[in-house]
């Protein structure tokens, strides 16, 4: 199967706010080399090579007031994985405003290509149980939710603390999503750096509840993984590694895959998580009905 990286940022990075730009170049000294990258998915995939990542899944959403992003990183995204579907998996998101019909912007993203979408609570400010009615009823929301659960897209949610300028990480906190996970039964949730560093109890608590909820390390120090989730290898078969590449503290995607197979985690808790979870989750087609 090879190893899936179920959290990198390949984006269009020159659409980005100049505040959210500034933050990356920042904390990384290989702008034009990165760039490259973005500009050429073959770039991309020997790098992939070089460190021993079989498939990516690149995740992309909207975000146009906190990071920039439009509709054109559904668009970007789809394109630079076009010939590669074998090892490059498209993740991408509708205006979380959601001012279209939500089902039919979702039809149009899988026939794109998109395979995958993130929520961003905290870039895209919105609560994610705000469908609920004792939470303001906001219908399009469950119509969104409804459309993930019937094209067969997981739900990547970012979870936790952001940086970014304009960020509010009052809406990424791990608990808010038990309503989605309860009202939707058949969608897969993946709980996006674990609910970093605030909330790590209430993510691995939704993972153990929930059979269709997937706990996701990328942004979490792999040194440290098992101070933050000692429990970890009592969930194996419902975690995913994710490297966060290339956000603020993440170089290498190959160093962060060796400090993981580091940890301290079994041979067979490193397989699952590596390789038989990721497959369960992303490769499995999108499927949009007639």
């Amino acid at each position: 199967m090879g190893v899936i990286d179920c959290h990198v940022h390949v984006n269009p990075l020159w659409e980005m706010r100049p505040e959210a730009r500034q933050l990356i170049e920042g904390e990384r000294g290989d702008i034009p080399q990165l760039e490259r990258m973005l500009r050429d998915p073959e770039e991309f995939l020997a790098y992939l090579d070089r460190v021993g990542v079989s498939r990516a899944v690149l995740v992309n959403y909207v975000s146009p007031e906190v990071v920039g992003y439009t509709e054109k990183a559904n668009e970007f995204v789809a394109q630079y994985v076009r010939g590669h579907e074998e090892r490059l998996i498209a993740v991408g998101s509708p205006d979380m405003r959601l001012r279209d019909p939500p089902r039919g912007t979702l039809r149009r993203l899988v026939e794109l290509g998109i395979r995958g979408i993130k929520l961003h609570p905290a870039h895209q400010l919105l609560w994610p149980n705000a469908y609920r009615p004792e939470e303001g009823g906001f219908a399009p929301l469950r119509e969104f939710y409804e459309a993930c659960e019937e094209f067969r897209l997981p739900l990547i949610v970012h979870t936790g603390t952001s940086i970014f300028p304009g960020a509010r990480t009052k809406y990424a906190q791990p608990m808010l999503l038990e309503d989605v996970a309860t009202d939707f039964p058949d969608l897969p949730i993946v709980l996006a750096h674990g609910g970093r560093p605030l909330w790590m109890d209430e993510a691995m608590f939704l993972t153990r509840r929930f059979r269709q909820v997937y706990l996701e390390l990328s942004g979490v120090p792999p040194s440290r993984l098992l101070q933050y989730f000692p429990h970890l290898e009592r969930l194996a078969s419902r975690v995913l590694f994710g490297s966060d590449w290339p956000g603020p503290g993440v170089k290498d995607i190959g160093e962060n895959l060796r400090a993981f197979r580091e940890s301290g985690l079994s041979a067979d808790a490193v397989h699952q998580i590596l390789e038989v979870n990721p497959e369960r989750v992303f490769v499995p087609p999108a499927h949009a009905p007639s």
